[in-house]
């Protein structure tokens, strides 16, 4: 496995080699998910890969972040300048900049970020599909739900193994965005999930804040089911934490050992949250998984010292060369040197001539060439042919080696011949009718009703609950009827969702809504169209030319796009905005009403995931917390976005605006609905306008 460690600068990119990191990845610019880092420069990035590649590292840019239409030019630059000075492959997670790079830089290998949210093999399928040679998995995987992944992908799976574990699926937490405009989307997350909250009436805690994440135990597992590579979470760290937590697992999977006692203690010396966790790793979330950062937390002063000096000398991270000199009389001396790459790079210098006093010895001239010192070569064998009687200066044989060694550098850091093609067109804005009609999403029976049904073009319905929903006597209204799929589903889970789509589409529904790549294949098995949903954050025109691309006939936008931004978009396909109610803030693995309570009834109609439950924040604000599909939790704003009556909602070019109706009864659903049909500005005592008119940094 290859041991890819984080670079938030130049010092802790530093850091990393020296302790033995197999590759690297950083951010340079802001289309990075790491914004608050110090990150790398454009000037800077050309230095850094040679600085990799000379010691035989590898180097990875991470362009993982939604970027807008305005940003896609400085992606493109970005993507040219990876290409031309040999960054080895380039970390994203918006399919807008996924298709651009394919057609700008083709061999500029793609990998795909965990902000994607990728965690089936069909979505790993998927993904290979559209260009991706590697997928890095979601943290909340279990070890069988990767070995089964691994056994069939087409491409390399990364897999995260220490740090920071985020509550919310990465890629589906709008809760910094929706509270203060910081988007972990777009690099920025306030990381809200440390503070602390109450669940319903209890004590107040942080049911949000999980320990990191150490699966130094398991490194055999995980190579052996093939891993391709293992990924260290820290670009906003410090270098010398960057330098210890590398330098413990390059030993570990050097030396093939699980780690010692000491070795632990110094993870945890390093950084920890009161400990780590592998609970996600063997399938087992719960109340023990979580922890906060203690102030009482050890000092790592001597631990974090040593590892500075260690990596500040430059020398733990040497290059080994085999070196053949040919001294004989008569002819230039020669010099050629050669990596473990099988690279060769040769020197000539000046003709030996016949000894007056000492002649050269074997021994003075290895004792010469060996001096590497102030480079990163360490000779690892020396041949020589060597004439008797000949004698060649110090500064013949210094100049010698100086030659060759700087040739063989010219070779290992000469970056690769790469194509690069034409910038794709822009689609065409073929759908920005005049006004939107009105569709709505339910999670309860008691939402649907006849008025509704005449109403909304398209009424969605989950497939978690779908089996509580008659439809009979709606069908001949005028709204269609889509089954919402799950936007987290692992490959274990997918019969029961597939018996539920079933289900739907015999109810009367006639579509899926897709919230992730790897639902694509079940529409396209069941033969209905897809629909795509907010799950697959759309942010910029072309990734609605990917989703037209991929055949589905309509596409839900990020709630976190400014109305100006919804405008401005080329719409190739019709799009949908949701307009009302509470966004989803998080997605959670971990059940909170199960931690919370000491049991889950989710499968118990009287138990307490059928009960309303809340978290409450310092300020006194109630965000719900909603069963969600495999036993888990959706947190839910604790204000109801709330547009009626907005002008700007005819001059987005929408083709639909949805109603989202999650804990409203019967009564409120039909009121709101009569408030948007009558277009009156009437919101509810506690209401927000979302991210439509203030968007996201």
């Amino acid at each position: 496995m290859e041991l890819l460690s984080p670079a938030g600068h130049w010092e802790a990119m530093a850091a990393a080699v020296q302790n033995g990191a197999g590759a690297v990845y950083l951010g340079c610019g802001d289309l990075n998910a790491r914004r608050g880092a110090k990150n790398f420069t454009p000037q800077e990035l050309p230095a850094a890969v040679q600085y990799c590649h000379l010691r035989g590292v590898r180097l990875y840019l991470t362009l993982n972040t939604l970027p807008s239409d305005r940003e896609l030019d400085s992606a493109r630059d970005m993507l040219l300048l990876s290409s031309r000075c040999g960054v080895d492959g380039v970390i994203v997670q918006d399919w807008g900049l996924a298709a651009l790079a394919r057609s700008v830089t083709p061999d500029l290998p793609l990998h795909g970020s965990t902000q994607m949210t990728v965690h089936s093999l069909a979505g790993v399928e998927r993904a290979a599909a559209l260009g991706m040679g590697c997928v890095v998995l979601g943290r909340e995987l279990s070890g069988e739900d990767v070995r089964h992944i691994c056994r069939q992908s087409p491409i390399a799976i990364e897999v995260f193994a220490h740090g920071a574990l985020c509550m919310c699926w990465s890629g589906q937490c709008a809760m910094s965005a929706l509270i203060g405009s910081r988007s972990g989307n777009r690099g920025l997350c306030a990381q809200p999930c440390r503070l602390p909250y109450r669940f319903d009436s209890g004590k107040t805690g942080h049911p949000l804040s999980l320990k990191d994440a150490c699966l130094a135990s398991h490194l055999a597992e995980l190579e052996d089911m093939g891993v391709s590579i293992l990924k260290l979470e820290g670009r906003m760290k410090r270098p010398e934490y960057v330098a210890v937590v590398t330098g413990i697992y390059a030993a570990l999977l050097r030396e093939r050992r699980p780690p010692t006692r000491e070795e632990l203690r110094q993870l945890e010396l390093a950084f920890s949250r009161e400990g780590f966790t592998d609970g996600y790793w063997r399938g087992r979330p719960g109340p023990d998984m979580f922890g906060v950062r203690p102030e009482s937390a050890p000092d790592p002063g001597d631990l974090f010292r040593s590892a500075k000096a260690a990596y500040d000398r430059g020398d733990l991270r040497t290059v080994p060369v085999s070196m053949e000199a040919r001294i004989t009389a008569g002819q230039p001396a020669r010099l050629t040197v050669r990596d473990s790459g099988g690279r060769a790079a040769s020197a000539e210098g000046p003709v030996p001539e016949r000894a007056r006093t000492r002649p050269l010895e074997p021994e003075d001239l290895k004792a010469r060439l060996a001096k590497t010192g102030g480079t990163v070569y360490r000779p690892s064998d020396i041949s020589l042919t060597l004439d008797q009687g000949l004698s060649l200066p110090a500064s013949g044989v210094n100049a010698l080696r100086r030659n060759a060694l700087e040739e063989l550098t010219a070779l290992r850091t000469a970056p690769p011949q790469r194509r690069e093609g034409p910038v794709p067109a822009m689609p065409e804005d073929r759908f920005s009718p005049a006004a939107p009609a009105l569709t709505a999403s339910l999670l309860r029976p008691c939402q649907l009703s006849e008025r509704l049904a005449e109403e909304a073009e398209v009424i969605y319905l989950p497939a978690e609950g779908i089996e509580d929903f008659d439809l009979a006597p709606y069908l001949h209204r005028r709204a269609r009827f889509c089954l919402t799929l799950p936007r987290i589903c692992l490959d274990r889970e997918e019969p029961a969702l597939r018996h539920l789509a079933e289900a739907g589409l015999k109810k009367g529904c006639d579509a899926l809504s897709v919230q992730n790549l790897g639902q694509l294949a079940l529409a396209e098995r069941l033969g209905v169209p897809a629909r795509g949903d907010f799950g697959l954050n759309v942010f910029n025109s072309r990734s609605l030319q990917e989703l037209s691309r991929w055949g589905l006939e309509s596409a839900a936008l990020s709630f976190e796009l400014r109305w100006e931004q919804i405008r401005d978009l080329r719409k190739p396909l019709p799009c949908e905005a949701v307009v009302y109610g509470r966004l989803p803030l998080m997605l959670t693995e971990n059940c909170l009403t199960a931690n919370a309570l000491g049991g889950c009834g989710a499968r118990n109609l009287a138990g307490p995931c059928r009960r309303d439950h809340a978290l409450t924040d310092r300020r006194g604000e109630e965000f719900p917390v909603l069963p969600a599909f495999g036993c888990r939790s959706e947190v839910e704003n604790s204000k109801v976005l709330y547009l009626a009556g907005k002008p700007e909602l005819r001059r987005c070019g929408l083709t639909w605006v949805r109603l989202r109706f999650t804990t409203e009864t019967g009564p409120v659903c039909g009121r709101v609905l009569d408030q948007y049909l009558r277009g009156e500005d009437s919101p509810p005592e506690h209401f927000t306008r979302g991210l439509f008119y203030r968007g996201v940094e």
